[in-house]
């Protein structure tokens, strides 16, 4: 625009001027983050549909890590855990069993039996050797040798019978018949632990220390499985969650200390950064040219010191950039 043009119009240029100075005062304010005061929200869920029995804590208390928050009912899960426990001694003394091997008396009772088994087989023995005598002076019919010669052999097989159990137990247990108990005595302990850890979670806790902000459930009622029966807001003071424009990014990085506006106090919070995103909140599809970029975003967090632990969540903040 030409130097003529303002001569013939002096109020265009007085507008122009004033429009370059305003700019360059609007560029010497320093840059402000927008956002809102927040704190971690814990989600204590149920792992069961089952009956509120007890609500000690009421909403809005603090609370420490393990307080308990909510029981629920367990007369179901204790039947089962007493179960796996009784499993759980049977596996083991089946397991000592097995290694222990045979009681003395049980091996004197099978060596009595080789002993009964030894007996019959030499009257069967004997018999037979008779029974062929006659055979031969025609005094016994053949009907006699025949069961006479299977008196003898199931005799002798029940000798060799009575033999291998006793020689079974000497020897004791295979070592395949060990690994079978113990086996089946880790299964019981782990289907154990499974049921005293459902037993456990019946007993909410608080996993952190906080502010207990709701209790979305009454005592009496049946929870469903999965659902929110107790809200934490962790930490001991809130935290902003603003918005850091893109010419201040390279500017911030954790640990940096930033003074923070909260809507209703006058003096500002010195807060410290806990963790900026890499990427912005907002990226456009199209190409980013040097104005566009400006416009992007980067999600920041930060933390308050303890002094400021009674703020609410919600209240609007300012991050005075760097």
């Amino acid at each position: 625009m030409s130097t003529k043009f303002f001569g013939t119009c002096p109020t265009l240029f007085m507008l122009f001027f004033t429009l370059i100075f305003l700019n360059a005062c609007d560029n010497s304010k320093p840059g402000l983050a927008l956002g809102t005061l927040e704190r971690e929200r814990i989600a204590h869920t149920a792992t069961v549909s089952e009956i509120i029995t007890a609500l000690p804590v009421s909403a809005g208390s603090q609370v420490s890590k393990g307080t308990v928050l909510v029981k629920l009912d367990d007369t179901i899960q204790k039947a089962l855990v007493a179960k796996a426990q009784a499993e759980m001694q049977q596996a083991k003394a089946n397991l000592e069993k097995v290694h222990n091997g045979a009681r003395e008396e049980e091996v004197a009772a099978a060596s009595a039996q080789v002993a009964g088994a030894k007996a019959a087989l030499v009257k069967s023995e004997a018999n037979y050797q008779r029974t062929k005598i006659l055979i031969r002076k025609e005094l016994a019919s053949q009907a006699t040798l025949d069961n006479a010669l299977a008196s003898r052999d199931e005799n002798t097989a029940k000798l060799h019978n009575a033999q291998e159990k006793l020689l079974q137990l000497i020897n004791g247990a295979r070592i395949e018949d060990l690994q079978i108990a113990e086996a089946i005595l880790a299964t019981t302990i782990a289907v154990m632990d499974s049921e005293k850890k459902k037993l456990k979670d019946l007993t909410i806790t608080a996993k952190r220390d906080g502010l207990l902000d709701n209790l979305p459930w009454n005592l009496g009622e049946r929870v469903t499985q999965g659902s929110p029966v107790a809200i934490v807001l962790a930490g001991n003071a809130p935290f902003a969650r603003v918005y850091v424009p893109e010419p201040y990014r390279v500017k911030i990085k954790v640990a940096d200390r930033l003074m923070v506006h909260v809507d209703g106090l006058n003096a500002p919070i010195i807060g410290t950064v806990r963790w900026i995103s890499s990427e912005p909140a907002f990226t456009p599809y199209y190409a980013l040219n040097q104005e566009e970029r400006a416009n992007l975003m980067y999600l920041a967090e930060i933390q308050l010191p303890n002094s400021a632990a009674d703020l609410p969540m919600g209240v609007p903040a300012q991050v005075q950039m760097p």
